[in-house]
């Protein structure tokens, strides 16, 4: 940080400030404190027909792998409708939300997934800026070896184990990568 976002001073410091246990940004001119959270991304697990749907990346990080449609909750926005519109920016797809399926801690990234179960309204999807490809894939058809983030192989191997047993769990993950 190197300008206070409340009074726009280069008097910046990273101390701990009184009363708190870590360092952060302080502002020596108007004393304001400045807290970094970690970044939400949701997403879901999109399912017609006993089958996943899974979106080949057109961006970066990652590009040409597959993952499940999820990306950064905005402002202003609850996480399921994040979820939501991230299926839909990132496939095309609507879909109606289930239960919370996963919560995947990045550490290193300083992000938190937030992973629901997802049934698509329709079979119509389509590739769109994000995705080069959409594809629906079986259980047995999952191409692992190109799954693009941790967080999105532990959700659907963590889903399809919840499936083969007749559960609906909330899994919990960590991925510490330093």
């Amino acid at each position: 940080m190197n300008f206070c976002s409340n009074c726009g001073s280069a008097n910046i410091v990273i101390k701990i400030p009184e009363g708190d246990n870590l360092p952060r940004f302080c502002c020596r001119d108007c004393i304001a404190v400045h807290y970094q959270n970690p970044n939400m991304v949701v997403g879901a697990i999109p399912v017609w027909d006993g089958k996943i749907l899974l979106a080949r990346r057109n961006i970066e990080p990652r590009k040409g792998l597959w993952n499940l449609p999820c990306g950064f909750l905005e402002l202003n926005e609850t996480v399921e409708a994040g979820a939501m519109r991230e299926v839909l920016e990132e496939t095309g797809a609507a879909v109606i939300l289930g239960p919370l399926q996963t919560v995947f801690n990045l550490v290193k990234a300083q992000q938190v997934y937030l992973i629901f179960t997802a049934k698509m309204l329709n079979s119509s999807f389509t590739t769109t800026a994000e995705s080069a490809e959409v594809k629906l894939f079986s259980i047995n058809e999952i191409p692992w070896d190109e799954i693009a983030f941790s967080s999105n192989t532990f959700a659907l191997k963590a889903f399809i184990a919840d499936l083969k047993m007749g559960n609906n769990n909330v899994h919990f993950g960590t991925y510490k990568q330093f």
